[in-house]
């Protein structure tokens, strides 16, 4: 048995169509949606959509069979531990921080570090990810009262497979033309250091948080490394960190691929491209399956197919 969610979708001045086009799901093309958040235990809570709890929230199966769900330490108060989102980056993103666990106390936010795997992104598309190195702190406030950010903020260029861990502490915004899978602590503590001048939904000039920013960022993050994920069949670690641990699967037609026994681990099933079938349900592309942690996990790949599985983060 796999529970699969409902998504939560959120407008963001930066969303486009590609959930509609990529991903073959019905919004509206006069909506900007940025966000799909589509395993979420927060204020809202993600509605499963089959099974004998079709209706139910993930905090009903939290609070119901905490055990049965993500392991005999979990207590029915605590949240899921993780975010799934997709993210429609059609235009780009605020040059933003999270904050480490130290100075999120101090502020009275949350840590959150996260993965980005870029599922599709045009020709030019790009990430921005820590600083060039050389920069100083000095350098970034001059830059930010210059508008002149972009010039020390560290610039790759991205395609299909890429993986990007984002620690907490380190500056970062997707720049426009990604579609991307994040996979993400519990947490929506974002700070904004720059915009690029731009204004939100509403006509006004988004709030900017600078100073809780210049605590947060680390100015010794210079120049990180994009992972170019394997197209070849096989098993890949793309992400290994103490909140999770992501793995790619690509897998021919037919394939047969035993994930876990019972009472091993909770585990989440991303599907990528292709279809895959667990126990019965069907994952297309987009779509998240997730396996308790008291159930088995047998995944029947129904042609060449492409997924993640995240785990180990309980």
């Amino acid at each position: 048995m796999i529970f699969k969610f409902e998504p939560i979708y959120k407008e963001r001045i930066w969303g486009g169509s590609m959930f509609a086009t990529s991903l073959n799901r019905s919004i509206s093309p006069h909506l900007k949606i940025g966000e799909s958040w589509d395993v979420c235990d927060r204020e809202e809570s993600s509605v499963v959509l089959n099974s004998g709890s079709k209706g139910r929230t993930l905090r009903n199966l939290i609070e119901e069979d905490a055990h049965s769900l993500l392991g005999p330490r979990w207590k029915k108060n605590e949240k899921f531990p993780l975010l799934v989102k997709w993210l429609d980056c059609s235009e780009r993103l605020s040059l933003q921080v999270h904050p480490p666990l130290p100075v999120a106390k101090k502020l009275n936010g949350q840590p959150k570090t996260e993965n980005w795997y870029v599922a599709s992104s045009s020709s030019d598309a790009a990430l921005f990810a820590g600083l060039k190195r050389g920069t100083t702190k000095e350098d970034f406030v001059n830059a930010i009262n210059n508008q002149s950010l972009e010039q020390h903020c560290h610039k790759v260029s991205s395609e299909a497979g890429d993986s990007l861990l984002v620690q907490s502490g380190r500056v970062h915004a997707i720049d426009a033309g990604n579609l991307i899978l994040e996979i993400q602590q519990n947490s929506d503590t974002t700070y904004r250091v720059f915009d690029w001048g731009r204004r939100g939904l509403d006509g006004k000039f988004r709030e900017l948080h600078v100073e809780e920013s210049l605590q947060s960022i680390d100015f010794e993050d210079f120049e990180p490394t994009v992972t170019k994920t394997s197209k070849e069949l096989g098993i890949f670690i793309i992400t290994q960190c103490d909140e999770f641990r992501i793995r790619k699967f690509n897998a021919d037609a037919k394939a047969v691929i035993k994930l876990k026994p019972k009472y091993q681990d909770c585990s989440i099933i991303h599907a990528v491209s292709g279809e895959v079938a667990i126990h019965g349900t069907r994952l297309l592309k987009g779509e998240h399956g997730l396996s308790p942690y008291s159930e088995c996990c047998d995944i029947v790949c129904k042609e060449r197919t492409t997924f993640l599985v995240t785990d180990r983060f309980i």
